[in-house]
């Protein structure tokens, strides 16, 4: 069974810089597809951004573009997210979600990022 255990969350000023972290294990890390997404207070999920296993192609929101890296380390089975110039509103739990080639989902159980002055 894939387990997904995310690290690196925490209080942070407006501007300041994260790396979130999420380690992966019982499954081929390396022909998984990893994903961030987020999820505030009363509001929906958010897709954040996304690697693929395959010649690594990234997908990422336009509200992170440009602030927001995500990158993959095979080896350590673990997939980053680095967090630049945060600001009030990426305030939420991110979770780490990981998809098998045959299409199943897997989750972390969520970091919190809280951004405040």
């Amino acid at each position: 069974q894939v387990q997904l255990v995310e690290f690196g969350g925490g209080l942070v000023q407006p501007g300041a810089s994260l790396r979130l972290s999420c380690v992966v294990s019982g499954g081929d890390f390396s022909r998984l597809n990893m994903a961030w997404i987020r999820q505030a207070a009363g509001k929906e999920r958010e897709f954040v951004t996304a690697i693929s296993f395959h010649v690594q192609k990234i997908y990422t929101a336009d509200s992170v573009k440009g602030r927001f890296t995500i990158s993959r380390d095979n080896n350590r089975n673990t997939v980053y997210l680095q967090m630049n110039n945060l600001t009030l509103e990426d305030t939420a739990t991110y979770y780490c979600n990981a998809v098998s080639t045959s299409g199943t989902n897997y989750w972390g159980q969520g970091t919190q990022v809280t951004v405040s002055s």
